[in-house]
């Protein structure tokens, strides 16, 4: 595949993302419709399927691309620790992308597997063997803090988290 047809497939998709983006502002997920994707971005339906199986397989490929760049911000030996500078990098990361977070949270995408805090608890699971309870309360708790500051328009700054 050469370059310019990978520029093109870039662009393409994200003006799918963009559009269904404005869409979920006015709609639930399930009423958004491949065609309307199609027809507000003005694209052709074969190009919308040759990178989506559907409007699913799309929400699920944007939050799986979150997903990357929040392990991004972990180095790759996977090594999070529970400090403020690893926190502060996450903080940092959902205010910046506040509008998406948001939709990962209406979506109920914090209920599937990965969630903010799966970098920082992997490593605990692993050393302590019944941490689960401890695992799942954290997780709830600090889920439902970013998902409030989120609904409050992230006034506060990373830090101040």
């Amino acid at each position: 595949m050469n370059v310019k047809n990978n520029k093109r497939k870039k662009e393409s998709q994200m003006k799918i993302k963009n559009t269904f983006f404005e869409l979920l502002k006015k709609k639930e997920l399930n009423k958004i419709k491949v065609s309307e994707i199609c027809q507000m971005a003005e694209i052709n339906r074969s190009t919308f399927y040759a990178n989506y199986l559907d409007v699913f397989d799309l929400a699920d490929k944007i939050f799986a691309e979150l997903s990357k760049e929040v392990e991004s911000l972990f180095d790759t030996s996977r090594q999070a620790s529970l400090d403020e500078k690893a926190f502060l990098s996450l903080l940092t990361h959902v205010k910046e992308n506040k509008e998406i977070y948001g939709y990962y949270f209406a979506l109920g995408y914090e209920n599937k597997k990965w969630t903010f805090t799966h970098f920082f608890v992997e490593q605990y699971a692993s050393i302590e063997p019944n941490i689960d309870y401890r695992i799942e309360f954290f997780r709830g708790g600090f889920n439902a803090i970013i998902k409030k500051w989120i609904e409050n328009g992230c006034k506060e700054t990373p830090e101040k988290m």
